[in-house]
């Protein structure tokens, strides 16, 4: 039994240790392409980088520290930013259309311009900009 648990345990470290490769990965190639879409990008510190006009389209940016980033432009459609830091971001012209933002930190985020279709948000799904 104790062998057992400790292949699992051994197991479930790879498996992490992949998965932050993975998403160092695509962080490196969304910070060279300003693209990464459908990418891995869990809990990914982009705090203060400059992402405008990025196109981030259906990435999974759950849990990701995007602290005064500049997302401006970017396309965010159907991305997931459930619980992400967007603390001072600025996604001003930003397409959010059916993006995820519940658990979100959006304070202080400039989300004038942007487009709010079917995304959900702390407040409820927002469709004004449908």
């Amino acid at each position: 039994m104790k062998k057992l648990l400790l292949l699992l345990l051994l197991f479930l470290g790879l498996i992490g240790t992949a998965s932050a490769d993975i998403v160092e990965t695509n962080t490196l190639k969304l910070k060279t392409l300003n693209a990464c879409e459908s990418c891995n990008l869990q809990v990914a510190n982009l705090s203060g980088a400059d992402l405008s006009g990025a196109n981030l389209y259906k990435a999974d940016l759950s849990g990701a520290k995007l602290y005064k980033a500049d997302l401006s432009g970017a396309n965010l459609s159907e991305a997931i930013l459930r619980g992400a830091n967007l603390h001072g971001a600025n996604l001003h012209g930003a397409n959010l259309s059916g993006a995820n933002l519940s658990e979100a930190n959006l304070k202080n985020v400039d989300l004038s311009g942007a487009t709010l279709c079917n995304t959900i948000t702390p407040w409820g799904t927002d469709n004004s900009g449908c």
